[in-house]
């Protein structure tokens, strides 16, 4: 047998289109332990300029392939210690392209547990089953099956023959490969779904009851429809299976056996292919398609929360401002926390508007503005946001002049944070509600900042999220979450633990080791300083310093995304302009007389160069879009306020396979169909709408009982902002707000 050399390369460069020099460079890349963030944006010479997206599809298939070939070796091992393995065979698996097919080819071999046949052919009725396969003419089944007639084996009559020997050929036909790969194919284009409601259960009104008596054909039922069934079957509304015609699969049974009607044989023949085909095949390969479909639409399930979350991690921040955060309550009361330009918490208030005299409210809400002027005001949108948005607008409209934005900010997993052990870290002495405020605050001026603090699952802007395969939704939110971090970049002398460890290289450990030496040796005052945390390495410096701005660095690339690797050859083109490095630095005219043929060497190529130039035109600028603030009508405070036809204006709180929702100021979100989202026709709502857009609505129809409100984005309503929240944009900051005459300084 010849020897098989494993080399996916010319596979993978077929199957994403992908040249294999550069899927080489990235599984060795990926092999030395660089990130995916750090191949994307430091090694782009070597990679021919993939991004993240092709490096993870290359990372994905290479690991699929790889545990095929693992399989494949435990699958030759088993047949060849059988003594059963032929050179066809090893061909066969060898040249296998999926695990479905290899786990087909596997399937006679694999010890399994005591069958019908396997009792069959304890009784020694093996040598009837071949006789039945040959179909010798002009002989009768019955005469010959007598000859097995063995009691002291439980052999008591030529029927119980013929039916044990039928148990081996139903078995042997079911589990050919080639069959078996017709029937799935015939299952996967074919198949329909058919669902229905469970006895007795029609009675109950559930949000299942579209499905009752439904059917879709599996080749074209979406992942949010398969999903939603899924979860009915779990709950006991619903029943459901995928079935075919068998015709098809049993004529290409019969081919195989090459039934022959003029032998009186063929009817023991045909009897054991439809008992293989009904008992065996259809109900085996009906169960690899219900998990398959499962795991396809999990995965299209996955990337809509994964887009949602890129959206609303790299959503606008205002920036470092002061803010005063509020976390609603109408009988608890208000809870309200002061925080400084760099997220630091400084005071707490708590007020009673709606339970309680509101004037007092009011003044104690003023002399907390007086101490602590904001920039802004982040009132939380959970319950009684409206109607604290409402009172303190009315509060800050007696104060004409210079007054604070006031913001809603989305409270989803606030309160999760509230209870963490972050949180608990951050501030041990508080209240968790008052946590729950200065999350809220801090949500304003960098949501990525403090989002990351926060279980993905637990922030809302998923679909299915807790009927996926949880490991697979973990891996793909945390490559978000790190794909995210490091195209932000990170302020090291600001970030907390949980921000630090997504930074490409550095982990949780080594987070928190950056962070101790920080609280010990004070702030850092350069990149090259990270050398000096304990357990940070050279290895780890070169994956993370690039991501890590320091800002006020004696060193001024250090506040930049210029790689230290790179410094060597900037130092060289300032000495080449003749002006010092801290000048060349956003000055247009110089960076516009940099001939950058002149500097590309074996280590250093023209991407890098450009990537290097784009940098100090802006340097350490920050990618997201500029900061808006959307503005939810006065008058329109609960689902009761709402009538048909209205015009509002709201932001995009999750997008789906099915739709958007939009957050209109009402607590509780309205839904734009897809077909309502744009005049013309869409397959994918991401096409036009992504989180944190903010979108003009007209209001189609209210279920106050439901609580379900319809919404429409076409024209006539207003067409979608499209612009993605994550384009890249340096944000226009709001002008800073003066308070040297503050309004309330004197109340």
């Amino acid at each position: 047998m010849t020897h098989h050399i494993f080399d996916p390369v010319l596979q993978m460069s077929q199957e994403l289109q992908i040249a294999a020099k550069d899927i080489s460079a990235v599984i060795h890349l990926l092999n030395d332990g660089n990130t995916v963030p750090f191949i994307a944006r430091y090694r782009k010479e070597a990679t021919s300029n993939l991004d993240e997206v092709q490096i993870r599809d290359i990372q994905e298939r290479y690991q699929y392939l790889n545990e095929l070939e693992d399989r494949k070796k435990t699958i030759l091992q088993s047949i060849q210690e059988q003594g059963k393995l032929t050179d066809a065979l090893k061909g066969q698996i060898l040249a296998c392209e999926t695990k479905n097919g290899l786990e087909d080819l596997y399937l006679p071999y694999k010890p399994k547990r005591r069958t019908r046949a396997t009792i069959a052919r304890e009784k020694g009725l093996e040598g009837l089953a071949e006789r039945i396969l040959q179909q010798p003419l002009g002989e009768e089944p019955a005469v010959f099956a007598a000859t097995f007639i063995n009691s002291e084996k439980g052999v008591e009559t030529w029927e119980d023959a013929l039916q044990g020997a039928k148990d081996i050929i139903a078995e042997q036909v079911a589990e050919n490969a080639a069959i078996r790969a017709f029937v799935r194919d015939e299952f996967a284009t074919q198949g329909m779904l058919i669902c229905q409601v469970v006895k007795d259960k029609d009675q109950t009104p559930t949000k299942f009851e579209q499905y009752y008596r439904f059917q879709e054909k599996v080749a074209t039922i979406p992942s949010h429809r398969y999903l939603a069934i899924r979860r009915g079957e779990r709950e006991g509304i619903l029943d459901f299976h995928i079935e075919i015609d068998p015709e098809p699969a049993l004529s290409e049974m019969r081919r195989s056996v090459r039934l022959n009607p003029a032998s009186a044989y063929s009817e023991p023949l045909e009897q054991a292919i439809k008992d293989g085909y009904k008992r065996l095949l259809a109900p085996s390969v009906e169960t690899d398609l219900r998990v398959e479909l499962k795991l396809k639409s999990d995965r299209a399930a996955v990337e809509i929360f994964a887009e949602n979350l890129r959206h609303l991690l790299l959503s606008a921040p205002l920036g470092e401002r002061t803010v005063i955060g509020v976390d609603p309550g109408i009988r608890t009361g208000c809870k309200c926390a002061a925080i400084d330009e760099t997220g630091k918490f400084l005071d707490n208030l708590t007020i009673y508007p709606f339970v309680q005299d509101p004037e007092k409210s009011k003044k104690e809400f003023i002399a907390f503005l007086a101490k602590y002027p904001p920039f802004a005001i982040a009132v939380g949108n959970g319950t009684g946001g409206r109607e604290t948005e409402a009172f303190i607008r009315k509060i800050l409209s007696d104060f004409p002049g210079s007054t604070p934005l006031v913001v809603p900010v989305s409270e989803a997993g606030a309160s999760v944070y509230s209870a963490s052990d972050i949180a608990r870290e951050e501030f041990p002495d508080l209240d968790l509600t008052i946590r729950g405020a200065i999350s809220i605050a801090r949500r304003l001026q960098d949501p990525l900042a403090e989002l990351v603090k926060v279980d993905p699952k637990a922030i809302g802007v998923g679909q299915y999220q807790h009927d996926v395969y949880q490991q697979l939704l973990q891996d793909q939110l945390s490559n978000v979450i790190e794909s995210c971090v490091n195209h932000v970049g990170v302020e090291l002398n600001t970030a907390s633990a949980p921000l630090l460890s997504y930074v490409s290289g550095i982990g949780p450990s080594v987070a928190l080791k950056i962070v101790k030496h920080r609280e010990t040796h004070g702030a850092f005052k350069m990149r090259q300083e990270l050398l000096k945390v304990p357990g940070l390495g050279p290895r780890t410096f070169e994956q993370a310093a690039g991501f890590l701005r320091v800002r006020g660095s004696a060193y001024p690339l250090d506040a930049s995304a210029v790689h230290p690797e790179s410094y060597p050859v900037v130092e060289q083109i300032a000495r080449d302009l003749q002006i010092p490095l801290e000048q060349l630095c956003a000055n247009a005219a110089a960076i516009k007389q940099i001939d950058l043929k002149k500097y590309v060497t074996e280590s250093i190529g023209l991407l890098t160069l450009q990537d290097i130039v784009e940098e100090l035109k802006k340097p350490g600028r920050d990618p997201r879009a500029a900061f808006e603030v959307a503005h939810f009508r006065d008058d329109i405070l609960a689902i009761s306020d709402l009538k048909e036809g209205m015009q509002l204006e709201g932001i995009v709180t999750n997008v789906t396979a099915f739709g958007a929702f939009v957050d209109i100021g009402v607590h509780q979100d309205g839904l734009i169909h897809i077909s309502e989202l744009s005049d013309r026709y869409i397959k994918d709502p991401s096409e036009v709408v992504k989180t944190g857009d903010k979108i003009q609505v007209k209001v189609l129809s209210v279920e106050i009982e439901r609580k379900r409100i319809s919404l429409s984005a076409k024209s006539g309503s207003s067409a979608p902002k499209t612009r993605s929240s994550h384009q890249a944009a340096t944000p226009a900051k709001p002008a800073p707000k003066k308070f040297t005459n503050n309004p309330f300084a004197s109340l």
